[in-house]
């Protein structure tokens, strides 16, 4: 399965949406668009999971170090998902502790 990035910034705010699986095949492309963003001055993301039909370990192992990597610039990293099947994974791994997860691109743009 592929794995489609956009990204938008708005207001200061990096807007990234996935489209596919977060697996251990597409994660290295996840990784280097948040390091782009951070590296371009972006530190508070937002990443929109609603179209992610699958995430593993590595994909969850990805948004960790995209969170330390905007906590050491003072950012944040939120999420967007409403998918049960991934917020399952959240709830197990115990990153629903970790990651602000929100039900809307809007809600979690809310600064």
């Amino acid at each position: 399965m592929e794995l489609d990035i956009s990204a938008e910034r708005l207001d200061g705010v990096c807007r990234i949406v996935l489209k596919g699986e977060v697996d251990v095949y597409t994660s290295p492309q996840l990784k280097q668009e948040i390091i782009d963003a951070v590296d371009d001055g972006c530190i508070n993301l937002v990443i929109d999971l609603e179209h992610v039909g699958f995430i593993d370990s590595s994909g969850l192992g990805v948004l960790v170090s995209g969170l330390r990597r905007v906590k050491e610039r003072s950012g944040t990293l939120r999420l967007v998902c409403t998918k049960e099947n991934v917020l399952k994974i959240f709830r197990i791994t115990g990153l629903d502790k970790v990651f602000p997860v929100f039900s809307s691109m809007e809600e979690a743009c809310e600064f």
